[in-house]
């Protein structure tokens, strides 16, 4: 039933033409330049990222410049979610689209969003997905959703936890442009879902699994302000 719902929703996943995967390509090398210029945005073993396969890459977040500083980490097409209302607007959404963005309707059943995510997975795209679930202040990292262990054995994927220290300072709640700050991003190890050979994840190992990422995001989180300040 699952992969039925999957293949649905597939067809609402655009953006995957040369065109649009040019686009991307040309925003994500402006945006990047102008972190590393106006932020002095440093990444730290960014070589963890694979070149090849599917993974979901998990940032702290702090700011709304967590996004994209995401998208400077890996050459790489993200995907992220968006709200569907943003997509009202055709030439709005139709940009967002281009960028990497796709729909989830607020208010909806979180399985929706969790099976548009797997179904971006299994068209063979990476995806960003903050685990906090939203913005959050300070330099703990709070508990995390289950959405992305639930996600990681729904496909096999692995999580790779991603530490960004600086952007809270330089574009915080409220501010209508980032300060130029010092910005560093420290990529972790991939954390890979145990194999059940078919068998459905329990609840209790999502949790252990969940778990060991927000302790690999605390750890990577850490390493990116001890070299911030």
């Amino acid at each position: 039933m699952l992969r039925c719902f999957v293949a649905e929703v597939t067809t609402k996943l655009a953006g995957q033409s040369f065109g649009n995967r040019l686009f991307y390509g040309t925003v994500r090398g402006i945006v990047v330049t102008i972190c590393r210029v106006y932020l002095r945005l440093r990444i730290v073993d960014a070589h963890k990222i694979p070149k090849t396969g599917t993974f979901i890459l998990a940032p702290s977040h702090r700011s709304t410049l967590d996004i994209p500083v995401a998208a400077a980490t890996t050459r790489r097409r993200l995907m992220y979610m968006g709200k569907d209302s943003m997509w009202k607007f055709k030439p709005i959404g139709s940009l967002l689209t281009a960028l990497g963005s796709f729909p989830v309707t607020r208010g909806s059943a979180d399985l929706e969003a969790l099976k548009r995510c797997i179904a971006v997975l299994e068209r063979g795209d990476p995806l960003v997905l903050f685990p906090e679930g939203t913005r959050h202040r300070g330099r703990i990292i709070e508990p995390l959703f289950d959405g992305a262990a639930f996600i990681a054995y729904k496909t096999g994927v692995p999580i790779i936890p991603v530490g960004i220290a600086g952007s809270e300072e330089i574009w915080p709640p409220g501010t209508k442009l980032p300060r130029p700050r010092k910005c560093v991003a420290v990529v972790g190890d991939a954390i890979y879902p145990k194999d059940l050979h078919g068998a459905r994840a329990s609840r209790e190992l999502m949790s252990e699994f969940t778990l060991e990422l927000q302790k690999s995001l605390q750890a990577v989180f850490d390493q990116a302000f001890q070299l911030l300040d």
